[in-house]
C-alpha cells in the first residue's frame, strides 16, 4: 500500500527486453535499506525490486503491466515518481493508493492560473463514473484532489510545491497517465449494483 505522497524522481537509466521488460531507476533513496523483493510504486505502478546497486534498483515488468499502463512509454532519461510502500505508523499524507493501475488518463488541456496549473484529463468511459468532486484520485503515483467533473473530463490543480518535486512539471497535453481511481469509489460502486 501506498499514499500518492511521492518521495523521490527517479531516472531511468536502462531498459531491458528478455522475456519481461527489466527496468533500472536511479534514485537518490539509500538502497541499503530497501530488500530484494521490496515493492516500489513507479510513476505509480506497484513494482517488486529485483536487482539493487548503490544509487539504483531494477524492477521486472510483465506484459500485463505493460498492457494496463504508460510503462511501454519509459524511454533512458526519462523521470519517474517515486514511492517506498507505507510502513505501519507512517504518516498518511494522500489517501490509500495500492498501486494497481485501472486504466491511463490522457491531458486534454492545460492552464496557469496565478502560479499554479490547471490540468484536465479524459478518463476511460468505463472509470469516468468512480471520479467525483472533491474526491480522490492517483495520477502517475500522486494523490490528487480532484476539482471538477463534467462526463469523462475532471480537474486538477498543481501547486509550484507539486510541480518540483514530482514529473508534474513537464506535463503536455496529450501525455497519457497513470489513473488509479479511489478504493472507497470502487467498493461503493460494487456494493450499489447488488442494494
Amino acid at each position: 500500500m501506498f499514499t500518492g505522497i511521492v518521495t523521490d524522481m527517479g531516472e531511468i537509466r536502462a531498459l531491458e527486453k528478455a522475456g519481461d521488460l527489466t527496468a533500472r531507476i536511479g534514485t537518490s533513496y539509500d538502497t541499503g535499506s530497501i530488500d530484494i523483493g521490496a515493492s516500489i510504486a513507479c510513476d505509480g505502478v506497484c513494482l517488486t525490486v529485483v536487482a539493487l546497486g548503490d544509487d539504483w534498483f531494477d524492477m521486472q515488468i510483465s506484459a500485463e503491466t505493460l498492457s494496463k499502463t504508460n510503462l511501454g512509454t519509459w524511454e533512458p532519461g526519462r523521470r519517474v515518481n517515486l514511492e517506498r510502500a507505507l510502513k505501519v505508523g507512517d504518516e498518511l499524507g494522500g489517501h490509500i493508493v495500492s498501486g494497481h493501475v485501472d486504466g491511463l488518463a490522457e491531458v486534454v488541456s492545460l492552464t496557469d492560473e496565478g502560479d499554479s496549473t490547471r490540468v484536465q484529463l479524459r478518463a476511460p468511459d468505463d472509470l469516468a463514473r468512480f471520479i467525483a468532486p472533491k474526491g480522490s484520485v492517483a495520477l502517475n503515483g500522486t494523490s490528487l484532489t480532484v476539482n471538477e467533473v463534467q462526463g469523462s473530463v475532471f480537474g486538477i490543480n498543481f501547486i509550484p510545491h507539486t510541480k518540483d518535486v514530482t514529473t508534474w512539471g513537464s506535463v503536455a497535453v496529450g501525455d497519457k497517465v497513470n489513473l488509479e481511481i479511489d478504493t472507497m469509489a470502487r467498493y461503493v460502486a460494487r456494493l450499489a449494483e447488488y442494494s
